[in-house]
């Protein structure tokens, strides 16, 4: 006997052994149950979802010999008959091959005659979309007012290109794409039964490879029995598949994390000589960043369908939220420039390098969100400015520096520039232009006013209308920043400030805006070309249209 392929062999043949689409199983039971069948039905949703297998049934449900219900006995002729494709009055037709409006016309003609054996004609009509407009005029007047015997199916996965004058005759419903767990579950059941031993992640793997598709999950299975030799293992469907190892992810995240380039390069370098798609490293790393954003945005959160969670926890201590969103939005936007790239290996390793080249400024050979909290200590062009040292200022009980600190030093130039004492307000503002913050960390040290610092404290004032910057990750990002600057372990506390004569640097940018508009708006004013417009034509000036040059 010839081997039928899974797909064909393990086709439901009832509702109940449908897998999802609950929404559509519960208005046709209720419509045959209470005799209340629509003459026309159109079922639309991507390959694979079960439009035809609902259509078969549907015409088992209506000509069981047993009686029409939404339980179609399953043995009877008929039944037999429509499983196996050869029941005279169940006619299946692909669209595609019949858009002539002769060959319409043929099929309608054919309308008028009662069912052979059956109680209905059906007529499942398979990517209806693909009729040409006269075929689907010719279609109109039978598809409102069909004889009594005769049924309509129509089956298409893009309904966008069905004549609206179509679609108000029919009775609509869309198949949903189905999801992994439940292809999974089918898979596990089918393995089972078929005596096939297979791993847990393996189904995993192909049941997101199916991508939403029963039937493509069905074919992926064939084609991993296959290949594995009747025995499914995780490492053998991800070889099929193409499929990049959850190690290297991890592996190309940690040096992201790191910023080492050359062990990204080195990972591309191993990912091409195994012959992985290009696409697929891009798909994995932005579903693995994913998740590590999941684990930063709500802490304790996993997927129990995954078995390599704890890695993607530790993947998410290490970068920081930030990172793993600009990392997601670019390998995103390096998936849709891979067709424009010189070749796709180069369109992958610019993607990676252009995550380490926007990667927020800081040490380049530590983890961005996963600093030590101890002391650390920088070699001297190690952060990528040479000739760079830190200066660790003593410091009195009362919080005051007792040797000013060279901020020409904190900032790469000569031991010989003004020095100025830590705790000045201006000196505060020097240092924090040193650190190269960026993003919502560099805005909470704007509108802070340094108000007192020990050797291994220092207190900040805010605005308290402000307060909604100093988050804890932006103040223990700001508190390792300033170590790592000084050499030495530093705490930052927050505290609120009423008063308005905190001296901060977004004021201090704010009134020089301010003094710089005056200048613009008084130029403008004492232009003689703009006086002579005002004076001869009653020109004016719109109001806030000035603005000063940069």
């Amino acid at each position: 006997m010839s081997y039928q392929v899974l797909a064909r062999k393990w086709r439901p043949k009832s509702f109940r052994q449908l897998v999802g689409q609950e929404h559509i199983i519960q208005a046709l039971v209720n419509g045959l149950d209470q005799n209340r069948v629509h003459h026309a039905f159109l079922f639309t949703g991507t390959r694979g979802v079960g439009k035809t297998t609902i259509a078969r049934i549907l015409a088992k449900c209506l000509n069981c010999e047993k009686g029409v219900s939404s339980t179609p006995c399953g043995e009877c002729a008929s039944c037999i008959d429509i499983d196996d494709g050869r029941f005279v009055d169940v006619l299946e037709i692909n669209a595609a091959d019949r858009t002539g409006v002769d060959e319409t016309r043929d099929l309608l003609d054919s309308m008028q005659y009662t069912p052979s054996r059956g109680r209905y004609k059906v007529y499942i009509i398979d990517e209806v979309h693909m009729l040409s407009k006269n075929s689907f005029n010719a279609l109109l007047k039978t598809l409102e007012e069909p004889p009594p015997h005769v049924k309509f199916v129509l089956a298409t996965t893009d309904p966008e290109s069905i004549p609206v004058t179509i679609l108000s005759r029919c009775l609509q419903f869309n198949l949903r794409r189905l999801l992994p767990a439940q292809i999974q579950q089918y898979l596990a059941e089918i393995v089972q039964s078929e005596g096939i031993e297979a791993e847990p992640e393996a189904l995993v793997l192909l049941s997101r490879a199916a991508d939403g598709s029963m039937r493509d999950g069905l074919s992926l299975l064939d084609q991993a029995v296959a290949f594995s030799g009747g025995k499914l293992t995780a490492d053998q469907v991800s070889q099929m598949l193409g499929i990049v190892s959850h190690g290297h992810i991890s592996a190309m995240i940690t040096a992201l994390a790191d910023g080492d380039a050359a062990t990204l390069l080195s990972i591309v370098a191993e990912l091409v000589a195994q012959s992985r798609e290009v696409d697929n490293v891009l798909a994995s790393l932005a579903e693995t960043l994913h998740r590590i954003c999941l684990v930063q945005c709500v802490p304790g959160y996993k997927d129990a369908e995954r078995t390599d969670w704890e890695s993607v926890v530790e993947l998410a201590s290490r970068l920081a939220p930030e990172d793993a969103q600009l990392y997601y939005q670019i390998a995103i936007k390096g998936r849709e420039e891979l067709g424009i790239a010189p070749d796709p290996r180069t369109g992958l390793e610019m993607t990676l390098l252009r995550m380490l080249a926007f990667r927020p400024p800081g040490d380049a050979g530590e983890p961005s969100g996963g600093r030590q909290s101890g002391p650390t200590v920088k070699k001297p062009g190690k952060s990528g400015h040479p000739g760079r040292s830190q200066a660790q200022p003593a410091s009195t009980p009362h919080g005051t520096s007792t040797q000013p600190s060279t901020v020409g030093a904190l900032q790469g130039q000569n031991a010989s520039a003004p020095k100025l004492a830590l705790a000045d307000d201006l000196d505060w503002l020097a240092l924090a232009g040193s650190l190269k913050l960026s993003g919502p960390v560099r805005e909470l040290a704007r509108n802070v006013h340094l108000r007192s610092r020990s050797d291994d404290r220092w207190d900040f004032a805010i605005a308290a209308s402000l307060r909604h910057l100093g988050s804890a990750t932006c103040v223990d990002r700001l508190s390792q920043a300033l170590s790592d600057q000084l050499g030495h372990a530093v705490m930052v506390r927050l505290i609120d400030d009423e008063g308005a004569d905190l001296h901060t640097q977004a004021k201090l940018d704010e009134q020089q805006l301010n003094i710089r508009m005056t200048d613009a708006e008084r130029a403008i004013n004492e232009d003689p070309v703009i006086k002579s417009l005002k004076e001869r034509f009653g020109a004016r000036i719109i109001e806030n249209s000035i603005q000063p040059l940069q």
